[in-house]
């Protein structure tokens, strides 16, 4: 969401954004938001000495809106997320802070895909002059929350959803290319991936392999399309078991999401119950928190109501388990190769 004019723009056309936590609180991280996260993630330590660290899934490339209008919706166009933050926050450089964050070991970036949008779906909803995605592209937005998803049952958020075989081709290159965009941003290859939505066929898995990736975050079940129907089917994923590429599963299980729920929910309480459960059953505790949860940009309440939640989660998490150690999804996962 570019803005809280945007954002009230379209709930006074009848578009009901507020429906949708990301399209009501996410937006490109501004230098308070990664001021005050940084600061909560440095706060604590661990049993060695090391401070909180978040696993970055980093979006490569937003849609390039002008780009699109100009060809009258028939081909689709991308910008590196670098010149969407020129043009949207011309005085901030966000690489500044993922490498400051990389540095003092709180931030580690990782691939989560090119786009997090199904290209294909999108500029079919955007081909309909009628329809709500073609007046939402008008105000630079590309979701609108799970209510104005398309009859074809694929999610506009699932990049690599599909019912077609000929689609994975495409999706394989769009997969390289973005890999390779992240090689050349942050200057490493990305050594692990979580697909946009958890959704992706199992054939693209030799793609991310062949660039790196040894290691594919997820959640308990893993989504796949189903080809030649409007379906998908769902397997369960062992933690640290492996694909039929080789490449270690890394399963979340705990969660802090306060902003996907209402405040009266125990988000911290109910994450020390699935880092108990875990430490329980000796497993790792790996906790799926995305970004709304910490941006202020368009309601400043929003980061601070959740950052002193999180602080509070990794006070009780430190003081619960003394030998508690913190990591990012790559150290884990060769951590599990290791054994």
């Amino acid at each position: 969401m570019p803005s809280k004019k945007v954002f009230d723009s379209l709930l006074a056309n009848g578009i009901r954004v507020d429906l949708c936590p990301y399209a009501t609180y996410d937006s490109l991280a501004n230098e308070d938001d990664f001021d005050a996260l940084f600061s909560v993630l440095s706060g604590v330590r661990d049993s060695r000495g090391r401070p909180a660290v978040i696993t970055a899934n980093t979006i490569m490339t937003n849609p390039d809106f002008q780009k699109i209008e100009e060809s009258e919706f028939r081909e689709y166009g991308f910008e590196v997320f670098t010149e969407s933050y020129q043009k949207y926050r011309s005085s901030f450089n966000p690489l500044e802070y993922y490498q400051q964050g990389m540095k003092a070991g709180i931030f580690y970036p990782q691939f989560h895909g090119r786009e997090h949008l199904n290209i294909k779906e999108w500029m079919k909803q955007l081909r309909d002059p009628g329809s709500k995605y073609r007046k939402a592209f008008n105000e630079g937005v590309n979701w609108l929350g799970s209510k104005y998803n398309p009859r074809s049952g694929i999610n506009l958020r699932a990049t690599y959803d599909t019912n077609n075989s000929s689609d994975l081709d495409t999706q394989k290159a769009e997969l390289k290319e973005g890999l390779d965009l992240f090689k050349e941003i942050f200057k490493m290859n990305s050594e692990s991936f979580i697909a946009p939505n958890y959704i992706i066929h199992s054939d693209l898995n030799g793609t991310l392999k062949e660039n790196g990736v040894q290691f594919i975050q997820g959640m308990k079940y893993q989504v796949f399309p189903k080809l030649g129907a409007n379906k998908h089917e769902m397997k369960r994923r062992i933690q640290g078991g492996m694909n039929s590429s080789q490449q270690i599963n890394l399963v979340r299980n705990c969660e802090f999401e306060p902003s996907q729920y209402s405040q009266t929910y125990d988000s911290v309480g109910e994450c020390m119950k699935g880092i108990n459960n875990a430490f329980l059953w000796k497993k790792p505790a790996i906790i799926s928190a995305h970004r709304l949860n910490f941006i202020g940009n368009i309601h400043p309440e929003n980061r601070t109501r959740n950052l002193k939640k999180f602080k509070e989660l990794l006070s009780r998490a430190t003081k619960k388990w003394p030998d508690i150690e913190f990591m990012t999804s790559v150290e884990l996962g060769k951590l599990m190769s290791d054994r």
